[in-house]
């Protein structure tokens, strides 16, 4: 802090301010500089974004779907209906008849209820395996899953836990790479074609093929056994098993290392069984209760068994390439009958499923409809397009004799004339999708006229003369918007003397004018205005519709507006109607010509706007460039340098003006104390 005029009475500080407000006159100049820089700056990039809008239109204006809209009429929507895409040909389609309609193949089941008690899908299966007419068959194990990552090769290996070992089951268990089921085969046979793998015992899984890096590989194996450890923790009273449905074969117990424990006879109104002295276990859930807290961390570890069962399901599609999609379940005995109905129904293997628990039967239906066996020789002959397997097949009730099997057929049609057939009700020929509603062999054709759709095209014509008229209106109005001379950026000084209102309406026109007439922006306008009128030639082109004008669109006569377009809405619907193929010509042209009389206009223009772009973004930059990248940002450099300069100067001019007071007012001090010392020496010799 300085504090000054002690001695000679004066305001140091206020002297001091004023002085430096005048050496500070020019670096407010320079600051009003750099402002006017960053606002002209910012006043590009606006103009930059427009562009980068407007190019975005333009490049959608480039795929022919805006062109070529087609319009589908059907004379009989009850029995076909159909949707043209913009590859479709101007025409006409009859349908005289619909001999079948497409269906997917289709297996009810018998009951498979006892009799007695119906089977509840929401209960575990073990709770209820009485209640299956033909019981449920149960296999000891455990069954784990693990995801790994393909890393380029052809052998993947499962990390196993403890003393498990996978069991020899391998064509149980399900591999699929990337969510694609691969088909598993016996350890000893060969590789007969790709998407094959085999299951060693010690969890080594081999592909027919490597399987990409970085692909996601998910296993479902057996193990003759779950071993699952861990630690107690002071005051535990219980430990959860990630396995459920236990049984008594095979499970043990160790604390801490000690002799294993076993289980006892499981009640079954509650499904608890005691282990030995230090608690009991819920079968069905897992839950191992203790007697007492753990007075200490206690390391546990647990080998324990489970029963499962397993189905196989599959069937032949369109992308199978003549193999089924089939797919193996490994069913636990605490799921319920809804989940694995869930897996199977999500699954790739094509098919859905449920169960009717008032009848007792269960529906099987293939996703796809239409007959694929006939195109797929077997040997021996197969006739279905479903597969089944597993031993939970048969406690479903899907094996012959216990269903009801209704084939899969194709669509049969006459079109044009001409008998063809269909997997589905839906197909496509030559860019009209059909959907075949009903059957029908008499009675009037279903007639389908595809015509150009010209009020979409309109649409799409409109909406680009829109954005183009949005363009040049923001760029017009920058380019002669007014510009005062008087008004420069506001000091910081001078924005404390203003309120918040007056500073608005300063910076508004201080702001005015920064790029007025600047030479790019008008080149642009001038450059695109060029690219509207002059004719298109091409080999698509007529020559009485090769200029916009000739279409029903051309500048306003209001010269204020900068050349904005308008349309005649009845002359460009016209040449939309009856010559689309021209207007498409006019507007994308020869793309790849470097003629520039042959190219359309969308593409003129998209030349035009990304070279006006590449100026600017030299000009002014974009928000990822750094201040040495463009023109204006070199310029605020060297401001930034030249006021770091001058404030280094300034604070030296200030502590030469204080030294110079300071020592001013030493010397008025000590000519003080001279004269107060000569006073008394004056007034001693009176």
């Amino acid at each position: 802090m300085r504090i000054g005029g002690l001695a000679s009475g004066m305001d140091i500080d206020s002297i001091v301010r004023d002085l430096m407000r005048v050496e500070k006159m020019p670096l407010d100049r320079l600051k009003q500089n750099k402002q006017t820089l960053e606002w002209q700056r910012d006043d590009y990039r606006s103009m930059n974004a427009l562009l980068l809008d407007f190019r975005t239109k333009l490049n959608n204006m480039k795929f022919t779907t805006n062109y070529r809209a087609r319009t589908v009429t059907s004379s009989d929507d009850s029995r076909v209906t159909a949707t043209a895409s913009s590859a479709a040909n101007q025409g006409t389609y009859s349908i005289t008849e619909v001999k079948q309609l497409a269906a997917a193949e289709t297996w009810v089941t018998s009951s498979i209820d006892d009799g007695v008690s119906k089977v509840d899908p929401t209960k575990s299966l073990k709770s209820q395996s009485g209640d299956f007419v033909s019981g449920l068959t149960w296999e000891t194990g455990a069954i784990g899953s693990q995801t790994v990552t393909g890393d380029g090769t052809a052998v993947l290996q499962v990390q196993l836990t403890g003393d498990e070992q996978v069991l020899n089951k391998p064509l149980q268990m399900s591999v699929k790479v990337n969510g694609k089921g691969y088909e598993v085969i016996d350890q000893g046979a060969a590789f007969t074609g790709t998407n094959q793998v085999k299951v060693a015992a010690n969890g080594e899984v081999t592909f027919s093929e490597n399987v990409t890096a970085g692909a996601t590989v998910k296993v479902d194996y057996i193990t003759d056994k779950k071993v699952q450890e861990g630690t107690l923790a002071v005051g535990a009273d219980s430990y959860q098993l990630v396995k459920k449905g236990i049984i008594t074969d095979g499970f043990s117990l160790s604390l801490d290392g000690g002799p294993p424990v076993t289980m006892g006879a499981v009640d079954p109104d509650t499904n608890e069984a005691l282990l030995g002295s230090i608690g009991k276990i819920n079968v069905e859930t897992g839950k191992i209760t203790f007697n007492e807290p753990r007075a200490a961390e206690t390391a546990i570890s647990v080998s324990y068994k489970q029963e499962y069962t397993h189905l196989s399901v599959g069937s032949y599609t369109s992308t199978s390439g003549g193999q089924p999609n089939e797919e193996n379940f490994l069913i636990e005995s605490s799921q319920s009958l809804n989940q694995v109905f869930s897996k199977v129904n999500s699954s790739n293997a094509g098919v859905s499923m449920f169960l009717d628990n008032v009848t007792g039967q269960v529906s099987m239906m293939r996703k796809e409809t239409g007959d694929f066996y006939p195109s797929v020789p077997q040997d021996p002959p197969v006739a279905d397009d479903i597969i089944v397997g597993g031993s939970f097949a048969t406690s479903l009730k899907l094996t012959a004799g216990d269903i009801t099997k209704t084939s899969g057929q194709n669509a049969v049609f006459t079109i044009n004339g001409l008998e063809t057939s269909r997997n589905s009700n839906t197909f496509t020929m030559s860019g009209v999708t059909f959907t075949l509603k009903e059957e029908f062999t008499s009675g009037p054709p279903a007639t389908l006229s595809i015509n150009n759709d010209g009020n979409q095209v309109f649409e799409s014509i409109k909406s680009f003369v829109e954005n183009y008229n949005t363009l040049i209106g923001g760029i017009d109005l920058k380019l002669n918007e007014e510009k005062y001379r008087s008004y420069k950026p506001l000091t910081d000084e001078q924005r404390s003397e203003l309120s918040d209102k007056q500073q608005e309406q300063w910076d508004d026109k201080a702001k005015s004018g920064l790029i007025r007439r600047d030479p790019t922006l008008t080149n642009a306008l001038s450059s695109m205005r060029i690219d509207f009128y002059n004719p298109v030639a091409n080999e698509g082109t007529d020559p009485l519709l090769n200029q916009l004008a000739m279409i029903g669109i051309r500048t306003t006569s209001n010269f204020r507006e900068g050349g904005k377009l308008e349309i005649n809405e009845a002359k460009l619907k016209e040449a939309i109607n009856n010559n689309p193929e021209a207007v498409e010509a006019l507007f994308i042209g020869a793309a790849s010509s470097t003629n520039e009389s042959e190219q359309g206009i969308i593409h003129r223009l998209s030349d035009t706007v990304t070279e006006t772009l590449d100026r600017l973004r030299d000009k002014a930059g974009n928000q990822f460039s750094t201040l040495q990248n463009y023109a204006i940002g070199k310029s605020i450099f060297n401001v930034d340098e030249r006021i770091q300069r001058f404030e280094d100067r300034l604070i030296q001019v200030e502590n030469r003006y204080w030294a110079q007071f300071t020592a001013m007012e030493q010397a008025v001090n000590r000519a003080n104390s001279q004269g107060m010392y000569l006073m008394q020496q004056f007034g001693m010799g009176q």
